[in-house]
């Protein structure tokens, strides 16, 4: 396990880096890959969406695009009160704060959940994923975006030992595990040499 999956540590890592986080995180993962992944989900206005490890609102003030039912989840306060600032506490987007393997909604409460940037740090991702399929309508779909695995000896290591980074196939375990169907993925890229996003949509089975 990496170094950052760990909860506590996270939170401390995001204390800090959510200074920052909307000036570096173009670096990685920019509008461009946000809005290329998000036009891979069918999204309809109404649809009840909720974003897990939200953040400062990246990704949410993408899928405010498609519906304006947008609901953000995350651990950490400082990332969420960076949120806050761009869309208010219960104004354009309700706010939770909450753990993504104990998601704190009832079953089938949701028509769509979007994870970008979260999966890493979570210490036991098929838990979480479990709780995605709990909290998703039977036949709706999920999206998580991650780190994709850099293959590359040293630097493989190195990442890790920080987070969690994965392949394909790692991630058809891990969703294959929480009982989705229909996982399929997506590697998205800023610039050749830059880091790399897996992007995996999966379905939740019809009852």
């Amino acid at each position: 396990m990496g170094v950052l999956e760990n909860k506590a540590r996270a939170r401390l890592f995001y204390k800090y880096l959510s200074k920052v986080y909307d000036r570096v995180n173009p670096f990685i993962w920019n509008e461009e890959m946000r809005d290329e992944a998000l036009e891979m989900l069918d999204i309809q206005q109404g649809d009840r969406v909720l974003d897990v490890g939200c953040g400062t609102g990246f990704g949410t003030e993408g899928l405010l695009r498609y519906t304006d039912d947008v609901h953000g989840l995350d651990q950490s306060i400082h990332q969420m009160q960076k949120a806050w600032e761009k869309f208010g506490k219960n104004d354009e987007v309700r706010f939770y704060r909450g753990d993504a393997e104990r998601l704190p909604f009832a079953d089938d409460a949701f028509d769509v959940i979007w994870s970008s940037g979260s999966i890493e740090y979570w210490p036991n991702p098929v838990t979480a994923l479990e709780e995605f399929r709990r909290v998703v309508k039977p036949g709706n779909k999920v999206l998580v975006v991650g780190p994709d695995d850099p293959k590359s000896g040293v630097f493989q290591k190195l990442a890790d030992a920080i987070m969690l980074f994965y392949d394909e196939e790692e991630a058809d375990r891990m969703f294959e595990a929480a009982g989705f169907v229909d996982i399929e993925h997506h590697i998205l890229q800023r610039q050749p040499g830059s880091p790399r996003a897996i992007v995996t949509i999966a379905r939740v089975p019809e009852e």
